[in-house]
């Protein structure tokens, strides 16, 4: 056993002689982990999977940290965000911002982040290519989702994509089936909502596609600010 420095407080973690990685990044959540910007900082050394190897940072969440809100989860961190280090800051964090403001969802007022912390992909001449994360590497990781949602307790979380609603629901949960429906009863929050994620909109090959797409998720988000609102009339 090694006794790892750690924001938060040391614990003792196993040496990893395997590239240095752990199999969960449970071996990496600071012993005293009290507060996000904690994590936030611990996450930045964490091996808990392979995908650490490809990128230079692991890109935490951010955004309304209070009690009662929403929490949007994606996949992974894309190419602008992890050189930037934040989450939904590229182009498909742009489409999310308009389908919110359609929606009638103040996005200043939602915490972001995702299922996954470190963004993996292929290279490809001078471009990085987004590669879906494995059911293993997306369970690896999933401790620093559990440890958000725990300080966050949003009322209502959005999973955005199948990596982000399987991470959430169980390997057999279905965008394509129960998207757009409010899940109550689940260990996360009063309510789960799973829908498309932007990135998989900006994807489809036809204007028409695209736009059908978004229409859709715009809806789903329309019943995620309906919850929202009328929350803030009961407690008016």
């Amino acid at each position: 056993m090694k006794r790892r420095g750690k924001p938060g407080g040391a614990r003792e973690v196993p040496e990893f002689p395997s590239g240095g990685e752990a199999p969960s990044a449970e071996a990496y959540i600071p012993a005293r982990a009290v507060s996000l910007n904690v994590l936030r900082k611990a996450v930045l050394v964490c091996r808990g999977c392979g995908i650490w190897k490809c990128g230079t940072r692991a890109v935490f969440g951010e955004g309304n940290e209070r009690a009662g809100g929403v929490m949007f989860v994606g996949e992974q961190p894309g190419d602008v965000e992890e050189r930037e280090g934040r989450p939904f800051v590229g182009p498909a964090g742009r489409m999310l911002d308009k389908a919110m403001q359609e929606a009638g969802i103040d996005r200043s007022k939602v915490y972001v982040t995702n299922a996954v912390k470190h963004f993996k992909f292929e290279p490809k001449g001078e471009r990085r290519i987004h590669s879906k994360p494995t059911s293993r590497e997306t369970q690896a990781c999933r401790p620093w989702l559990e440890r958000e949602i725990a300080m966050v307790r949003p009322r209502v979380v959005v999973a955005l994509g199948a990596t982000a609603a399987q991470s959430l629901l169980g390997a057999k949960f279905r965008v394509t089936r129960e998207g757009g429906k409010l899940i109550e009863g689940t260990q996360w929050a009063k309510f789960v909502l799973a829908t498309g994620h932007p990135s998989a909109i900006l994807r489809k090959p036809s204007s028409e596609e695209r736009r059908e797409a978004y229409a859709g998720l715009v809806r789903d988000l329309r019943v995620v600010a309906g919850v929202m609102v009328g929350r803030a009339r009961k407690s008016a």
